[in-house]
């Protein structure tokens, strides 16, 4: 049986990590359990963050946001300063997984897991997310997509934890868009999903746009070229089917138990044609 820890601040934290530094640190556990189960993770100990307020919470610092990496995603769902702000996240959110998973799961341990198809990671790309990063002794701040490497590994170093996430407000992007796929209409694993930012002038002209694919390769993908072509012209469909084929180039998807990779290919140009019937 496994030893599992719960401090309830982060000196009692830095302290049990001291003396278990092969433990494995989760907050929520909802795919860290999953793998234990599944006898997939052989650690002796565990440490969970989930009692520790300091890492919980939405502030605002002037410009810019801070998430607690403790903050579940129920609780970001209901804040007022995530909905006043960040629609994108909100909407990403309100597919995660079941009520029941976004009462456990935690921001900060969707994206220390990394996977591909994590719902909140093409959102916070195109926020341009920072993470927030603490050990005993030291804090760091790095861009999200810095810090994420590769399936399953970031930059996280031992006795590191990610305290909190780090966003800056988005005032002028008036248009927030997020979609997935996936093999159901809920509880649904993504097989594509693409979060979109837009600033639509008066004249419904594309002033700037930021747009992030999930699940289509090791990391989440961006396209500056992409986002090149759309900015100066109308958000139409027309437009959107000239920049299509280069998403289908940029995307780096495999074949899984989800969907083929020519299938992702397909899905990637079709939701960025898609966002010429969003509402504006």
């Amino acid at each position: 049986m496994k030893r599992v820890f719960l401090p309830h601040n982060l000196e009692e934290l830095w302290r049990i990590i001291a003396g278990e530094p092969k433990a494995d640190i989760y907050a929520g556990g909802t795919d860290l359990l999953v793998k234990l189960r599944q006898n997939l993770i052989n650690t002796p100990s565990l440490i969970c963050l989930e009692r520790i307020e300091e890492l919980k919470g939405v502030h605002e610092q002037g410009d810019e946001v801070m998430i607690g990496a403790c903050s579940t995603h129920t609780s970001l769902l209901e804040n007022p300063i995530i909905q006043r702000n960040f629609p994108v996240l909100t909407k990403a959110l309100n597919v995660l997984a079941s009520p029941l998973i976004r009462n456990m799961g935690t921001i900060g341990g969707n994206i220390c897991t990394a996977s591909p198809a994590a719902d909140t990671l093409p959102l916070l790309y195109v926020l341009k997310a920072e993470v927030e990063i603490r050990s005993r002794s030291a804090s760091r701040q790095m861009a999200l997509k810095e810090f994420i490497l590769g399936p399953g590994i970031t930059c996280l170093k031992a006795g590191e934890i990610v305290s909190g996430i780090w966003v800056k407000k988005v005032p002028g992007f008036n248009l927030h868009h997020f979609e997935k796929v996936g093999q159901r209409k809920a509880l649904a694993i993504a097989i594509v999903s693409l979060a979109t930012l837009f600033k639509i002038s008066g004249e419904e002209m594309v002033e700037d746009v930021r747009l992030a694919w999930g699940s289509v390769a090791p990391t989440v993908v961006t396209s500056n070229e992409i986002e090149a072509m759309l900015v100066g012209h109308r958000l139409s469909r027309q437009v959107l089917k000239k920049a299509a084929p280069i998403a289908r180039a940029i995307v780096k998807p495999i074949d899984d138990i989800r969907a083929s990779a020519d299938y992702r290919r397909q899905v990637a140009e079709n939701l960025l044609i898609r966002l010429g019937s969003v509402q504006k």
